[in-house]
């Protein structure tokens, strides 16, 4: 019996193990090692449900969103009382959607909008299925549950949970409606409630064309903090986009080449198209076509950088 009862916990700790290891190796984007991994799980295991659900996210990144949506399908089936695998249930909805004709997008609209409604009853917490339904609401006919107050409404209940993210969706909705005057409120107070979203703000700005408002934003961070790489970086960006402050956008440039950028920021290849619009704006197309170069040597799929060389050799 003992025996027993240790073959059993052993199998158990085994599954959960599996699913540890298998999310681990879809994290390290060792997506072979972690199908493997995470299809061994048998489906009367209690760890099934997790292991479709990864399989779906693994399934998403390669952006086989059928197959996604089978895998999330299958998380739901097996446990419906968690959140997320209602999120990117929708989410995968939404993708396959976005592609699809209209007949299929009206058979999809009903399901993924359930989906996000679903995570928000089992997690009121949750904000990504909120930004879901906010979309949702931004694009659906109103006879398929689209509106402008509910997509505003939702927003409401974001900033009680997250409030910069709460306002950020109110600006966007406000500029999606041409409320250009409430957009600009709305990106004022988020970048009060988290500095790390002031580009968001400066971004509008530059919409705007109101580059003087977006210089003394990243200015202003840097003054506090002359190390900030985040905005060094968009001062240079800035510069490159506006043709002012061409001088500085080029140092901020050149300083930021300097650093390591980390994961999410951004890398050396942009800093170097942004150099080359500096040189191009200046009339330099030899500098301008060398840089262009650097950029797409380390990451040939930046448009921008494309176009610049193909405008500076002719």
């Amino acid at each position: 019996m003992r025996s027993l009862l240790v073959l059993l916990f052993a199998t158990v700790t085994t599954f959960g193990q599996s699913v540890i290891q298998g999310k681990a190796l879809w994290e390290q984007k060792k997506y072979d090692e972690a199908r493997r991994q995470l299809s061994a799980i048998k489906k009367d295991s209690k760890d099934y449900a997790a292991a479709q659900y990864y399989l779906g996210r693994i399934a998403f990144d390669e952006k086989k969103y059928d197959e996604a949506e089978d895998f999330f399908e299958s998380a739901v089936s097996k446990n419906d009382k968690v959140a997320e695998y209602h999120t990117w249930y929708g989410n995968t909805l939404g993708t396959i959607a976005a592609d699809a004709n209209l007949f299929r997008q009206a058979m999809l609209g009903p399901k993924m909008k359930s989906a996000w409604e679903k995570a928000v009853q089992l997690d009121p917490e949750t904000v990504d299925a909120r930004e879901s339904l906010i979309q949702y609401y931004l694009q659906a006919p109103a006879i398929a549950g689209g509106s402008v107050d509910k997509a505003i409404e939702m927003a409401n209940e974001i900033k009680k949970i997250k409030p910069a993210e709460g306002h950020r969706q109110l600006g966007n909705i406000y500029y999606r409606e041409k409320k250009f005057t409430e957009a600009e409120k709305e990106f004022i107070a988020m970048a009060k409630a988290d500095a790390a979203y002031t580009s968001g703000l400066a971004n509008f700005y530059v919409l705007q064309k109101q580059y003087d408002k977006a210089f003394s934003l990243f200015e202003e961070t840097l003054k506090q903090n002359p190390d900030d790489m985040a905005a060094t970086y968009q001062v240079g960006k800035l510069s490159a986009l506006s043709g002012q402050q061409l001088d500085r956008g080029e140092a901020c440039l050149k300083k930021y080449l300097t650093y390591q950028p980390q994961k999410n920021e951004p890398s050396h290849a942009g800093a170097n198209m942004r150099l080359g619009q500096i040189m191009e704006k200046r009339g330099k197309k030899a500098a301008a076509r060398s840089y262009y170069e650097l950029a797409l040597k380390d990451d040939a799929t930046l448009k921008e950088a494309k176009e610049g060389l193909t405008r500076v050799s002719k």
